[in-house]
């Protein structure tokens, strides 16, 4: 088995790549823009001019530690995109790229990882060989997307059961008691954002909660800004704490929401993001998010936000306050808890199902990738 040193096999090529500010990426466009972040494509530009066109390339996410097989011409992304040219005349990027995620890289958390990529060395077996392992990987994740859009299944699961459970929240047929949101939480409050805006932010320290990061059901990692502590202590009244729900409150993802996960804490939240934190005693956290989900209440939630008739859509501190909401008995709303942990795991250990199976097939076809 021949090994053959990251450094002999790869070269840097990011500085030929041309960047473009997250601010101009378009929703749909003519050329893609590819960054580190999990989706496959960052967003769109119409721009021609400067476009990177030497395709294949591996794309490396420096902060992000993942790795992208890309075979069209692209735009560059936020800093910490690493794109990578083979040394050899003739290479397979698709074998390049799967012996690539195999790779074990650290995780030392928002720093530059290429340092450990660079010290890797890896099985390089001749192009017939490189061809039938990327056909035998290529079927297995072709099966694991298929499985992995199945999985869409239990979020609609999470949805049925609370109808079938808490009826209508708006018709309310169930007759349950209503109660003023005021009345059933210790806070609702939003931040703002520090001195200096996105020039102020750092590459690591306390979790910075923007809009982009609630999404409807999840928290979305990509894009996670830090704050030091000095920042931090400005935004004391802003302090995020475990079970705590987000509500986007301002702009195009107004009424998205989700629940704070553990690991992004410490954080703090800006002016576009409310926190809502139950008494525990009397409103689960992750039924108030389930019933902001839901596809009646969702609606009166985004004619609230368009309500004021200003050009942005927001829904303020007080109408959040003033929302009349179904109280059912906090027994029930727990066991609608428990119910969705049990749902959350089952969809969790299948995706660490997949990604381990393809990781392990990988592994079994390339061998260990190993550093120096």
């Amino acid at each position: 088995m021949e090994y053959k040193k990251f450094t002999a096999l790869f070269t840097d090529v990011t500085k030929t790549g041309t960047k473009i500010p997250k601010d101009e990426y378009l929703t749909t466009g003519k050329n893609i823009i590819i960054d580190q972040g999990k989706d496959s494509i960052a967003g769109y530009t119409d721009r021609q001019k400067g476009i990177f066109e030497e395709v294949p390339v591996i794309v490396f996410g420096d902060h992000t530690r993942i790795v992208k097989y890309i075979d069209k011409p692209f735009f560059l992304g936020a800093d910490g995109v690493k794109v990578l040219k083979s040394k050899e005349k003739e290479s397979n990027y698709k074998y390049l790229y799967y012996a690539l995620k195999a790779a074990h890289i650290p995780n030392t958390g928002y720093n530059r990882h290429f340092k450990w990529l660079k010290q890797i060395n890896m099985n390089y077996p001749d192009l017939n060989e490189q061809k039938n392992i990327v056909d035998i990987l290529d079927s297995l994740t072709r099966i694991i997307k298929v499985r992995q859009k199945e999985l869409a299944f239990f979020d609609k699961l999470i949805k049925a059961r609370f109808v079938e459970m808490f009826g209508d929240p708006i018709s309310n047929k169930k007759s349950w008691k209503k109660r003023l949101l005021n009345d059933l939480v210790d806070k609702i409050g939003s931040g703002a954002t520090p001195k200096g805006g996105k020039e102020s932010y750092q590459d690591h320290g306390i979790s910075f909660i923007r809009s982009m990061n609630v999404h409807d059901g999840y928290f979305n990692y990509k894009d996670l800004a830090y704050i030091n502590s000095t920042q931090a202590k400005q935004l004391s009244n802003v302090i995020v704490q475990s079970q705590d729900v987000f509500i986007n409150i301002t702009g195009a993802s107004v009424a998205r929401s989700c629940i704070v996960p553990d690991d992004i804490l410490p954080a703090r939240v800006n002016q576009h993001v409310s926190i809502i934190r139950c008494k525990s005693d009397v409103l689960n956290p992750i039924f108030i998010n389930n019933l902001f989900l839901n596809d009646s209440f969702k609606r009166i939630l985004l004619s609230i936000g368009l309500s004021g008739g200003a050009t942005r859509q927001a829904i303020t501190k007080k109408q959040l306050e003033m929302l009349k909401i179904i109280l059912p008995p906090i027994s029930l709303q727990n066991e609608y808890a428990n119910f969705v942990h049990q749902v959350d795991k089952s969809k969790f250990e299948n995706i660490v199902y997949l990604n381990k199976t393809l990781l392990n097939k990988i592994l079994s076809q390339i061998g260990d990738v190993i550093r120096d």
